[in-house]
């Protein structure tokens, strides 16, 4: 049998780490044995277990010690990592450690180093000179770059759920329900949200184009004329019909405020981008005056960026929209390593896509009317989001309200 000895820390009982680690050993075919075990007694004890694990392969061996890693199992016989240059760009050495969105470090030189912007599914890079650790897309990749092959020297730190009562945000909790109290869920953001701000921090929305739809574009804009919201992440739709609203007053050709359909209302979106491609873009329209309110119009009166990401099914677009999705990712990964906090509100592709993104610590909200848009996240290595699943009409003026509460 193949043997390598794993160490785990943490509050890894209450979070089920230690449960998730037996069941993955089990179920990828191999065997464990536990060593010791110290259990914290206190809540701010943490606990110990070390773990022999076996296989009977080298590679099956390697492939439970992968996926234990994420969970922040550590190989306790500590050794340098293994750096390999790449030969070409864009391609990485076979055998590559590919990365988790949690914190992680590596043993290089004799100390753990952090691995800084870290994110899922890239690549570690190591700066020998600077003695720095990064992460870079494959896409990034250079040749040359030396890059981590191998789990050995990787140390992954996840979050872990909170043992104190009444905490909103839990690693690992995020049951997805309608059934959850909703005002307790948006009280508990909103705090959250001031306390971020009170540090100084950054809170980012990553909006669909249902907030307009539902009457909630009016909340989102004041939120960005308050000060809470730092970016915006989106795509051509949600600054398309916020565009429509202010215009025309309707949405997708439904009137906002009444809920009626508007004689050749669907052409409205259409006009709207026309007016902008005539100012230019949306900055010279809010400038000329053809834009006069809504929460693009907030964005640029409040030095408020956005990233609008193209896709193959927009309209128009906008002239702000970034059609290459290389560089929408780019620019997308730069705010995600800014941001203390991110709600990603009723648009499933882009909640997915900035979640892959998101660092760990970020604290993450996904509101969606459909329970299959969190369950996908969390799906996708995306486990610290917390999950509501109600109506955005209902949600955004919920949390207005409660941020304006003194």
């Amino acid at each position: 049998m193949n043997k390598r000895t794993i160490e785990l820390s943490g509050h890894i009982i209450d979070s089920l780490t230690l449960t998730k680690t037996m069941g993955i050993i089990m179920d990828k075919g191999g065997e464990f044995d536990i060593l010791e075990i110290d259990v914290g007694r206190k809540k701010s004890d943490v606990s110990h277990a070390k773990i022999e694990v076996s296989a009977d392969s080298p590679e099956l061996l390697e492939s439970i010690l992968d996926e234990l890693s994420v969970l922040g199992a550590s190989i306790d016989e500590i050794k340098e990592v293994n750096l390999v240059a790449s030969t070409k760009d864009k391609v990485a050495p076979e055998g590559f450690y590919s990365s988790s969105n949690h914190t992680t470090h590596i043993f290089y030189d004799g100390n753990w180093i952090p691995v800084e912007e870290i994110e899922m599914d890239c690549l570690v890079v190591v700066d020998e000179d600077a003695k720095r650790a990064f992460v870079k897309p494959i896409a990034d990749v250079k040749a040359g770059d030396k890059i981590v092959v191998g789990l050995e020297g990787v140390r992954v730190t996840p979050p872990h759920r909170s043992r104190e009562e009444q905490q909103v945000f839990e690693f690992m909790n995020s049951e997805v329900s309608s059934e959850k109290p909703l005002m307790n869920l948006i009280n508990g953001i909103a705090e959250e949200m001031k306390e971020i701000k009170a540090k100084g921090g950054k809170i980012g929305i990553v909006g669909g184009p249902a907030i307009v739809h539902t009457g909630s574009g009016k909340y989102l804009a004041s939120l960005v004329r308050e000060g809470y919201i730092d970016v915006i992440m989106a795509g051509n739709a949600l600054a398309t019909h916020d565009i429509e609203s202010n215009l025309f007053g309707t949405s997708l050709g439904i009137e906002v405020e009444t809920g009626k359909i508007v004689a050749h209302g669907h052409t409205h979106h259409m006009r709207a981008i026309n007016r902008i491609n005539n100012s230019g873009s949306i900055k010279k329209a809010v400038e000329d005056g053809t834009l006069t309110g809504g929460i693009m119009y907030e964005c640029i009166k409040n030095d408020v960026p956005y990233v609008l990401a193209g896709s193959i099914r927009d309209d128009g677009p906008l002239p702000d929209v970034i059609t290459d999705t290389a560089e929408a990712q780019k620019i997308m990964r730069h705010y995600a390593q800014e941001v203390d906090m991110v709600i990603m509100i009723a648009t499933m592709l882009h909640s997915i896509a900035t979640g892959n993104l998101l660092p760990s610590r970020v604290k993450s909200i996904c509101v969606d009317i459909n329970p299959s848009t969190v369950t996908k996240l969390s799906d996708r290595g995306s486990a610290q989001v917390l999950g509501i699943v109600t109506d955005i009409g209902t949600f955004l003026p919920l949390l207005y309200n409660a941020l304006m509460e003194d």
